[in-house]
């Protein structure tokens, strides 16, 4: 009348990793714990997350051992490596990466996003106009140029006037 339910049993990391390899991943241990997943051009690195399951690292072009992960630069998307080597991101390319991030999440069990399966994502921005975005609160631009105020010059309506010494 009752029925158990079955707690899904949760992959660890290695038993993760024999399964990309069972499903034509070519896996290669990588430093620092990290392991390199590699199938055609298109490459990511994994790490071990939290609960010993794996958790990706960064996806992108496999380009001479190196993961090159995609960049915007604002004009052109590009892959870059984290030794400095840019390659221009083709529309073939992206289709591809979307291709190959969807069926590396699926072999690993993990949750694959709405918003990440509409077409290619990336979170490296190399285009920004906002000067220190991520610093915390910026400067009112009132604040701004307080300092650069010509000295004898009249204040702003409704402000106090400066004295000398403040």
């Amino acid at each position: 009348m009752f029925f158990k339910r079955h707690k899904p049993v949760a992959a660890t990391y290695s038993e993760q990793l024999d399964e990309l390899r069972s499903a034509g991943y070519a896996v290669t241990p990588g430093a620092q714990g990290t392991s390199t997943v590699v199938q055609g051009k298109f490459g990511a690195v994994l790490v071990e997350g939290a609960g010993g399951q794996a958790a990706i690292h960064c996806v992108g072009l496999e380009l001479q051992g190196e993961v090159a992960e995609l960049t915007d630069l604002g004009f052109q998307k590009i892959f870059q490596t984290a030794s400095g080597r840019r390659v221009p991101a083709r529309a073939e390319h992206l289709k591809e990466l979307h291709e190959f991030d969807e069926n590396l999440r699926q072999a690993l069990g993990l949750t694959s996003l709405y918003n990440e399966g509409l077409g290619t994502t990336n979170e490296k921005h190399l285009y920004d106009r906002i000067t220190a975005r991520d610093a915390g609160t910026q400067p009112k631009p009132w604040e701004r140029n307080q300092s650069a105020r010509r000295p004898g010059a009249s204040a702003p309506a409704g402000s106090a006037p400066q004295r000398a010494g403040e």
